[in-house]
C-alpha cells in the first residue's frame, strides 16, 4: 500500500485491529505511542521498515473464503484442518489476548470492574479449551483417522477403548456448550465487544480480538458438531453394518 510508511500507527490499528498483531510481533507500541508514523517507529527501533510494511500488507490483503464445502471433505482431512487451523488459532490468540486483558485490568479496572470478570472468564475458557483440544488430538481424531484408513483398505473397524464413537463425541458436545455459554457472558459484559468511550487502542484491540476469538470458536464448533461428528458416527455405523453382513 503506497504511503503506508507515513501512516500513524494508532490510526492504522483503529481502522484494522488485526494489524495490532504485526506491531506487537515487531515490538512496536501501537497504544501509548500510537501517534508515531511507521517510518519513525522503525527508525527509532532500528528495524527494517520494509519487513514491517510487508507483514502489514499481508494482513491487509488477506481475504477470508467462507465458500468452502467442508461436507465434501474426507473426515481425516477435516480433522487435520480443524487441528491445524482452529486448535492452533486458539493456542496462538490465547497467548496474545491474555496479556492485553491483564493490562486492561491494571490500567482501567478501577473504572471498568467488569474487565476482571471478563478476564476470569477468558482465562477459564483458555484452560478448558486446552484440555478439550488435547482430548480431541489424542483420542477422538486419531480414531477417526484410523476408521478412514480401515474403510479405504476394506479392513475391520478398529476397536476403541471408549466403546462407540458417540461416547467421546457426547463429551465434546457438552464442553462446546459450556464454552458457548462462557462467551455469551463475555459478550454481555463487554457490551457485545463495544469498548467504552474512554477506551485506548489496546482496549479496542482487545475487544476486537475477543470478538474474533468467539467468531472462530463458533466456526470451530460448527465444523465439529455439524459435520465431523455426524460423519464419524455415520462411518462407524456403516462399517459395523458391513461387518455384520459379512458374518451372516
Amino acid at each position: 500500500m503506497e504511503g503506508l510508511e507515513q501512516r500513524q500507527i494508532g490510526e492504522l490499528v483503529a481502522e484494522n485491529y488485526k494489524l495490532a498483531t504485526v506491531f506487537k510481533t515487531h515490538k512496536i507500541d501501537f497504544c501509548c505511542q500510537g501517534g508515531r508514523t511507521i517510518s519513525d517507529a522503525c527508525q527509532k527501533k532500528d528495524i527494517s521498515i520494509w519487513e514491517v510494511i510487508r507483514d502489514l500488507e499481508a494482513v491487509i490483503n488477506a481475504k477470508e473464503d467462507d465458500s468452502t464445502d467442508y461436507k465434501s471433505w474426507p473426515l481425516d482431512l477435516l480433522a487435520d484442518y480443524i487441528e491445524k487451523k482452529h486448535h492452533r488459532y486458539v493456542e496462538a490468540r490465547s497467548q496474545e489476548i491474555k496479556p492485553f486483558l491483564d493490562k486492561l485490568c491494571k490500567v482501567h479496572g478501577d473504572r471498568h470492574p467488569e474487565l476482571f470478570e471478563i478476564n476470569e472468564l477468558f482465562t477459564g475458557s483458555v484452560g478448558e479449551l486446552a484440555q478439550h483440544m488435547k482430548k480431541e488430538e489424542l483420542v477422538l481424531f486419531p480414531f477417526i483417522r484410523k476408521m478412514v484408513v480401515a474403510k479405504t483398505a476394506g479392513e475391520a473397524m478398529p476397536t476403541p477403548h471408549f466403546g462407540d464413537v458417540e461416547n467421546p463425541i457426547a463429551m465434546m458436545r457438552h464442553e462446546h456448550d459450556a464454552e458457548g455459554e462462557r462467551f455469551r457472558k463475555i459478550a454481555a459484559l463487554s457490551n457485545d465487544y463495544n469498548p467504552p468511550a474512554d477506551a485506548c487502542n489496546t482496549y479496542r484491540v482487545t475487544f476486537a480480538l475477543l470478538q474474533e476469538f468467539e467468531d472462530d470458536l463458533h466456526k470451530h464448533i460448527h465444523l465439529e458438531n455439524n459435520i465431523l461428528f455426524p460423519g464419524a458416527k455415520a462411518m462407524e455405523e456403516n462399517m459395523k453394518g458391513r461387518e455384520l453382513e459379512n458374518t451372516l
